[in-house]
């Protein structure tokens, strides 16, 4: 039980980290799509998937 309240509250936590950043990189251009991959690679990888994302994002674009 104690093993799926944590995970729940880390993919919360993935989620809310996600919208902030997109919030912030809204007047620059630089959102990245709230979905089960990303928030699911930030809730296993943590923040640093999160900046894997963004230079992926440039990269490609």
């Amino acid at each position: 039980m104690k093993k799926i309240l944590y995970f729940l509250k880390r993919v919360i936590l993935s989620f809310i980290i996600l919208y902030s950043y997109n919030l912030i990189a809204a007047n620059f251009n630089m959102i990245i799509p709230i979905n089960v991959i990303t928030v699911g690679l930030i809730t296993v990888l943590g923040v640093p998937s999160l900046i894997a994302l963004l230079i992926i994002k440039i990269v490609v674009l």
